[in-house]
């Protein structure tokens, strides 16, 4: 019998290939199968009576569990450093599973400013209809923070980098003051995964992700997980995203996310060095007035960076441009950059081989009220970029070019 793999001696790029990955026993395929069936048969009465009790260890039906969903969130677990995972359909699903699974009426949570627009619309209008009440805080703010704690705060919610500001909290320092007074912490690493950010190491209890981003980055694939520690998530998995949300994903999906996995180490690294570039490209540009991307020397945020980021600062950045370029307002020359571009494509997500551009204030957070947007510092002239995998030097070729539409 072949011995099992350390995965705490490993590297990150060892443990995303092999973890929760193992040869199948039944045939010895190396790839994990694709366990299509939504039951599962039973020799005797017993046997299925005992699975159903937890007993014993085995699959019922693929919504509480499945071989391939299990695969995937054992790699979850490892990608985070957490003791379990649940595996979700979708980023929002391990959102709603955390929010749902954690608060009651009478609850009291504290959110970061500026989060995703579908998270914002949540906090902000779904979580009052079952009386639980929502305080929008700046979580780089420590004295705000600890001011806004009540004595039936449950929960703090925030980003570890926002979406799109680019904007980091100190993750160890919120779960410190949280601690002390007994409440949870939930970070929504999508836009920083390992190995940028660890949260779970910084003190947080709960990480969710989009899988669909970086994790899977394919951009063919709608997924999430929550990582954390397995008692806390085992009423979640039991009560909330098997049964009340359902938001069990696919054998699919789940085979594609772990095969999306095992190259995580060597697409992030393309990410990080390309997102670097590009963002001291629009530093140096005549015509941006501001870039929002911590790796740069110049960021207010840059220690911080450092510090929680290790100089891997991630491929996603956004760009603000000057006012009366040719006379046009900067969101009209914004759009006419964007519209110049050959490369990227305008769309929504992040993480894919591709590059991608979007306008946030129009798309990701269209939904979110005007003056919240501009109060979160997403205007109206801002782009987020998600830099790709291309080779740099025709993306750099590429931004020059569109670039000189506005000359």
């Amino acid at each position: 019998m072949a011995q099992e793999i350390d995965f705490q001696k490993c590297g990150f790029g060892t443990r995303m290939i092999h973890a929760g990955q193992a040869p199948d026993k039944a045939y010895g395929a190396l790839a994990t199968p694709i366990y299509q069936t939504s039951t599962f048969c039973f020799d005797t009465v017993e046997e299925g009576s005992s699975v159903f009790s937890g007993e014993r260890v085995g699959f019922a039906y693929t919504r509480g569990g499945n071989p391939t969903i299990a695969a995937l969130e054992a790699k979850y677990a490892a990608l985070e450093g957490g003791e379990a995972a649940i595996a979700t359909a979708s980023g929002m699903g391990a959102i709603g599973g955390v929010l749902v699974g954690l608060l009651s009426q009478g609850d009291h949570v504290i959110r970061g400013t500026c989060v995703y627009g579908c998270t914002d619309q949540v906090l902000r209008e779904t979580m009052s209809r079952y009386g639980v009440e929502v305080s929008e805080v700046n979580t780089g703010d420590l004295e705000a923070v600890k001011n806004a704690i009540k004595a039936n705060t449950k929960l703090i919610y925030f980003e570890s980098m926002t979406n799109p500001t680019m904007v980091l909290t100190d993750i160890e320092a919120i779960s410190k003051i949280a601690h002390e007074k007994g409440i949870k912490v939930v970070v929504d690493n999508t836009f920083t995964p390992p190995p940028e950010i660890y949260p779970l190491q910084l003190g947080a209890d709960f990480v969710v992700h989009s899988s669909t981003k970086y994790i899977n980055g394919h951009g063919d694939v709608i997924a999430g997980a929550i990582i954390g520690k397995a008692e806390d998530l085992l009423p979640i998995r039991k009560g909330i995203t098997s049964k009340i949300l359902g938001t069990t994903p696919g054998p699919i999906d789940s085979y594609l996310v772990l095969r999306g996995m095992q190259t995580m180490e060597l697409r992030m690294k393309r990410h990080c060095d390309n997102g670097l570039a590009i963002a001291k490209f629009l530093e140096s540009s005549p015509y941006v007035k501001k870039v929002y991307y911590p790796g740069l020397e110049s960021a207010e945020q840059h220690d911080l960076a450092e510090r929680l980021m290790k100089g891997n600062y991630g491929g996603i950045l956004s760009f603000e441009l000057k006012e009366g370029i040719q006379g046009m307002t900067a969101y009209d020359a914004c759009k006419k950059v964007v519209n110049a571009f050959t490369i990227p494509s305008i769309a929504v997500s992040l993480g894919d081989p591709g590059t991608l551009v979007e306008h946030a204030a129009s798309m990701t957070h269209g939904n979110v009220p005007e003056a919240e947007r501009v109060k979160a510092g997403i205007t109206n002239d801002l782009i987020r970029v998600s830099v790709g995998l291309e080779n740099i030097e025709d993306l750099l070729a590429d931004f020059q070019k569109a670039f000189s539409v506005l000359a």
